[in-house]
């Protein structure tokens, strides 16, 4: 059964996501808040916890997961940046934006898309995820929380617990989060590209 973490918003408690952390290390998927939904999280070295969670989110190895970073010098690290991609991304981080990027070689293969070799990459706006975050010391690989059959992310803690208590090692609980998923843009093919339209203004990048 999943363990559940009640957390403060704004002040989380230390001790509380140092016990999710050390799940994440041992091969755990969680239920996190973001600023865009709640998500379905694991550490990206962890062969089998990244196979779990495309099985729990029903997905296979060509849809694009998402690198949860900290702040763009870390983003920098996974992700080939340009200086135009740079400036479009910094203008909108952090916040509900998911960009794809061509992965560098920091990312496993077998977490990037296997044609394109590219990764979503986000630095999400949410005090809770941004210590879990910090804590960890490095990213943390992603997908939205769509439960299967379903076409709307889960924002609604209790609900996520009773939905997956059974296949996920953990829900933080932040309270509800926005219902609307990231707005998602291509940058690989040198102009920005929408791919879906999601929670983020498209203004604020230009489109």
């Amino acid at each position: 059964m999943a363990q559940f973490f009640e957390v403060h918003p704004v002040n989380p408690q230390v001790r509380l996501l140092k016990q999710a952390v050390a799940m994440l290390e041992q091969g755990g998927v969680l239920a996190v808040p973001t600023d865009s939904s709640y998500a379905l999280v694991c550490h990206l070295d962890d062969k089998a916890a990244v196979d779990r969670l495309r099985k729990i989110r029903g997905v296979d190895d060509k849809h694009h997961l998402t690198l949860l970073c900290r702040d763009l010098s870390e983003l920098a690290n996974y992700a080939r940046v340009d200086n135009k991609q740079y400036r479009l991304i910094k203008s909108a981080t952090p916040g509900p934006y998911t960009f794809i990027l061509e992965a560098s070689k920091e990312v496993p293969r077998r977490v990037s898309h296997p044609q394109r070799k590219t990764i979503g990459v986000r630095v999400p706006d949410h005090k809770v995820l941004q210590e879990l975050l910090a804590l960890h010391a490095g990213p943390l690989l992603a997908t939205t929380l769509i439960a299967r059959g379903d076409s709307e992310p889960m924002n609604d803690a209790p609900a996520i617990r009773q939905r997956f208590e059974h296949q996920i090692e953990a829900v933080i609980d932040a309270g509800a989060c926005i219902r609307e998923p990231t707005t998602v843009v291509d940058l690989t093919g040198g102009d920005p590209v929408l791919v879906r339209q999601g929670r983020g203004e498209l203004a604020a990048i230009g489109l």
